[in-house]
């Protein structure tokens, strides 16, 4: 069996150079390293393409986004372990704002079989739920020892999910809480005609009353009762939350119309000549 890669993204030059050495240290283990979430989404598509894609990602729950003008390389881009290689960076545009959380829930999208670590400075339920909802199967406190974190690396490659204890109850609390809102705005949903929660719908893809009227075939003033009605069902007084309220049900975006045909361009008439052979 190969050696396990894992890529080390953080912001935080020192620690992640530490850790990087650390880690490279073990016999099973090749690392390497990014210090903001593009060059760790380019880091695992190369790794990808070329065959070798990494295992493990840890990654730092406070990862700041890119600052500078598109392109401006930043020195902590690149750490400098003699064991991680590290290739420098090419042009970009900068990526959306974002923390490590955010990451997580790209590259697990992106990579499925690609295992999330979050590394945290605190233990906070409600963000490693966040965490666990985005796909990480590990939450790891920065302080922590070495033998720890490798603990919980080699179990999330077993496909264990490694929490520190003092972080379980919270987190069965926040997860009791969220199924509890969910039963509740279920529930509230459940109330709706179909023809309320189409417009639901509507309002969850962003839709004003126009474009609503536009999309159901209704006039605005039948659009304007029916959201009414979805927010006194609801029991809320804005369109935002009632967005919410439809997000935590599980209710979906309305789908886009499709773009109008392109008009096609009127044939010239054909006209038919009544001459006969030899006309002229």
């Amino acid at each position: 069996m190969g050696r396990t890669r894992v890529l080390v993204v953080d912001d935080h030059r020192i620690f992640a150079e530490a850790l990087a050495t650390a880690l490279a240290a073990e016999p099973e283990i090749e690392v390497g390293a990014a210090g903001t979430a593009a060059a760790a989404e380019r880091a695992l598509e190369r790794a990808a393409a070329e065959g070798r894609p990494y295992d493990i990602v840890l990654v730092d729950a406070d990862l700041t986004p890119a600052v500078g003008r598109p392109g401006q390389a930043r020195s902590r881009d690149r750490f400098p372990v003699a064991v991680v290689p590290l290739p420098r960076r090419e042009a970009s545009p900068a990526p959306a704002p974002g923390d490590g959380i955010a990451l997580v829930a790209r590259i697990c999208r992106t990579h499925p079989a690609l295992r999330a670590v979050v590394l945290a400075t605190d233990d906070d339920p409600r963000r490693a739920v966040r965490a666990l909802q985005a796909g990480a199967s590990g939450w790891v406190a920065k302080e922590s020892s070495l033998g720890r974190l490798l603990a919980v690396v080699r179990g999330v490659l077993r496909d264990e999910t490694h929490l520190p204890p003092a972080l379980l109850t919270g987190v069965v609390r926040e997860l009791t809480s969220a199924r509890r809102d969910r039963t509740e705005s279920e529930r509230l949903v459940g109330t709706l005609t179909p023809r309320e929660e189409e417009v639901l719908r509507c309002m969850v893809a962003g839709l004003g009353r126009q474009a609503v009227a536009e999309r159901l075939y209704l006039s605005p003033h039948t659009v304007r009762t029916h959201m009414q009605n979805v927010l006194g069902k609801l029991g809320v007084h804005s369109t935002l939350a009632a967005v919410a309220v439809a997000r935590r049900a599980g209710i979906t975006p309305s789908e886009p119309l499709p773009p109008p045909a392109p008009a096609q361009p009127p044939h010239p008439p054909t006209v038919a000549s009544n001459a006969g052979p030899g006309a002229g």
